[in-house]
């Protein structure tokens, strides 16, 4: 049986949430693998300097603090 696929992506399985869950850090930082690329893409930020020049930047406490809510999220469903 394939595996269902969420915009071109394999979906998580429930047992690697369920997982998680239960505490295992290694799975926790699978999920966050998981979710990296849309957590990078939330927290891109366009910055300019003093000449008025656009720069893209990742706003790293941005996305500290989605990465510290998805682990609350993931440990608070029961």
């Amino acid at each position: 049986m394939k595996r269902p696929k969420s915009k071109g992506r394999e979906v998580l399985p429930l047992s690697v949430i369920q997982t998680a869950q239960a505490g295992d850090a290694g799975t926790m930082e699978q999920i966050l693998r998981y979710y990296e690329g849309y957590i990078c893409k939330l927290c891109t930020r366009k910055l300019y300097d003093k000449d008025g020049c656009p720069h893209v930047c990742l706003d790293e406490y941005m996305k500290h603090r989605l990465e510290i809510k998805l682990i609350s999220a993931i440990l608070a469903v029961n």
